[in-house]
Parts: structure tokens; C-alpha cells; sequence
């Protein structure tokens, strides 16, 4: 399995427009980040978790040629607004694209998306079919490939992130039920969010993500959805443990 970090910041996206800190203005690539999501590449078949609104440009970036399902975490704009852009894979696969997500998000996409499913459609929308997660602790199949669904709560939002053979994928979260921490335990790889280090309404800071990762005793660990104000990435990366590295736009993990 090979997994590629698509993007990992946060929803402005680092640098954010306007600003002038050491962060926005670094010339070290691993500073700049698109919007979180990830490709993985397993057993011959291609899925992406979420289309933020950079979705185009990590595909480019990323060459990918090959689409065979969506996952969806959860509704945000940051994590959803780019999916008109899957008709490329319309039309090079001549197919709809299975989408996987919560019923409350298949919902919002609908809502957001209606013109993708009007009943008399536009030439050329995006093509895809709807496959509601029903259940938090029952697996299910996505393009042939065996996903697990892990329950997190970002805020008081219900979200969730998946298992996928030794790779845990959770973003967005500031809670994760005993549940969870059960089915992620152990794992080869975790990727986990990690905003900043002062306390968040909705998401782990970097001491919060640490404390659970040393809990839950992955082989490696990768910390996502990062803003500027965590600080530079080379100072970053230098605080913790060898197990445990940021995430940077483009890294490639072999699992």
C-alpha cells in the first residue's frame, strides 16, 4: 500500500492570504500546504479521502491517473468542495465514481451539488453513485478494498476516519471514543490531526495528538491538518519522538 499526502493543512491552508508570520512566508516546501486529504494506492485500485477545494492541483501534483472510489469524512467545505473536479476521471474511466460517506453527508453533497444529481442533467456533471456508511463498527467494501470506519467527534460533529489493512486515517477530530482507540491500536501507521499547540474548540492540539498516539502504540505515526500556527516545519519535526513525524504535502508512506 502506498499512501500520498495529498494535502495536510488546515482549512485556510497554509500560507493563509494576507499573512506575513514565519510560517506563511517560508521557503521550505514542507511549509506550504494544500487542504487535507490523502490517496492510497492498494491492490491495483486508487481512493482518495475527501475533495477540498485544492483537489485539482493535488491530483496534477500527485499524477494521478486513476480513481476508483471516494471516502468522505465529513461534510466541511474544506473537505468536499472540490468534487466537481472527479468528471476528469469520468471521463478518462467512462464510469461514475462510487462515493462513500455518512447519510448526513451524502445529504450535503446533494444539497451542494445539486446539479450532479438533477434529474434532467447538464452535459458533462460530474457522474457518481452514493453509498451510505450505515454502521460505525461494520467494515464495508470500497472498489473491492476492505475499509474499517472509525468513529471520532469533531466538536459535537459525529466524523469519521478508516482503517485500511495496518493504516489508520483519522482527521478532524478532538474526541475518539474507547471504540476507536480499540480498532486503531496497534496499527502500522496512524495519521492523526494536529492543529496547533494551543487548546481548539474541534481538533487536537500537538501535545493532545502525541498523548494519543502514545496510547494507541503504532509502528509510525503522522500528524495532518496542521495551520501556521504550530510553527515551522523543520522546528516542528525536531520536537518529537522518532516514531512521529509531520506530514508534508507529497510525502509518500509505504505500508
Amino acid at each position: 500500500m502506498t499512501v500520498t499526502f495529498l494535502g495536510t493543512g488546515t482549512s485556510s491552508g497554509v500560507p493563509i492570504i494576507g499573512c506575513t508570520c514565519p510560517v506563511c512566508r517560508s521557503l521550505d516546501h514542507r511549509d506550504h500546504r494544500l487542504r487535507t486529504a490523502v490517496h492510497i494506492a492498494v491492490n491495483g485500485r486508487s481512493l482518495v479521502v475527501d475533495t477540498g477545494p485544492d483537489f485539482r492541483q493535488q491530483m496534477l501534483r500527485a499524477r494521478v491517473t486513476q480513481l476508483d472510489a471516494l471516502l468522505f469524512t465529513h461534510e466541511h467545505k474544506d473537505h468536499t468542495a472540490g468534487l466537481d473536479d472527479i468528471r476528469a476521471f469520468n471521463f478518462r474511466q467512462q464510469q461514475e465514481i462510487p462515493v462513500y460517506g455518512e447519510p448526513r453527508v451524502l445529504e450535503q453533497l446533494q444539497k451542494e451539488f445539486a446539479y450532479i444529481f438533477a434529474e434532467h442533467k447538464y452535459p458533462g456533471v460530474p457522474r457518481v453513485s452514493l453509498h451510505p456508511i450505515l454502521a460505525d463498527d461494520a467494515p464495508f467494501e470500497a472498489a473491492g478494498i476492505a475499509v474499517q470506519p472509525l468513529r471520532a467527534r469533531h466538536h459535537r460533529l459525529p466524523v469519521l476516519g478508516f482503517r485500511i489493512g495496518g493504516f489508520c486515517y483519522l482527521t478532524d477530530a478532538n474526541h475518539l471514543p474507547d471504540e476507536t482507540r480499540a480498532l486503531m491500536h496497534g496499527a502500522d501507521v496512524v495519521v492523526l490531526n494536529a492543529l496547533r499547540r494551543e487548546p481548539h474548540i474541534s481538533h487536537f492540539t500537538l501535545a493532545e495528538a502525541v498523548a494519543v498516539l502514545e496510547e494507541l502504540q503504532p509502528r509510525r505515526a503522522y500528524l495532518t491538518h496542521i495551520s501556521h500556527q504550530l510553527g515551522r516545519h523543520l522546528t516542528v519535526d525536531a520536537e518529537l519522538p522518532g516514531w512521529i513525524r509531520l506530514a508534508y504535502d507529497g510525502l509518500q508512506v509505504e505500508v
